[in-house]
């Protein structure tokens, strides 16, 4: 990480160093989850079901560096991305670039990875592997976080 322990406070998204970039994660993996949008109203809707490369256990993807590459729609957000909308409300990336804290329970702010399982943000308790016979419609879920 860079030299100062608060440089999310310090630097804009496009200033930090891919080290400090990907300590941003808090490691939930809700973006791992298939996503629905209304072609109408562009609002998000998370599903469930989990990507396929994402081990549900550890809320880790299994190919991280090949995962753009092997899962169409997979992205990747260093590259260039400025609409971050579309990312779950907890997500740092998100919160940072519209001007918010990180909450309590980030590793980076209280120093314990396992914090964000224990207040309820990681997916591991309640996502269910990809199937094709599975349909997401079915598996719409509303976060209460």
């Amino acid at each position: 990480m860079g030299n100062n322990k608060n440089f999310w406070q310090l630097k804009t998204l496009a200033e930090m160093t891919d080290s400090e970039w990907e300590s941003l994660c808090d490691g939930c993996a809700r973006c791992c989850l298939h996503k629905l949008e209304d072609e109408d109203t562009g609002e998000i809707f998370f599903t469930r079901i989990a990507c396929r490369l994402l081990d549900i256990e550890s809320c880790r993807c299994t190919r991280y560096t090949k995962r753009c590459e092997l899962v169409e729609g997979c992205l990747d957000l260093r590259a260039g991305f400025t609409q971050f909308h579309w990312l779950p409300s907890t997500c740092a990336y998100r919160l940072l670039a519209e001007g918010k804290s990180l909450p309590q329970w980030h590793p980076l702010v209280c120093g314990d990875p396992r914090a964000v399982i224990e207040a309820g943000i990681s997916v591991n308790a309640f996502a269910i592997a990809e199937s094709p016979s599975l349909e997401p419609s079915d598996f719409v879920i509303e976060w209460l976080v």
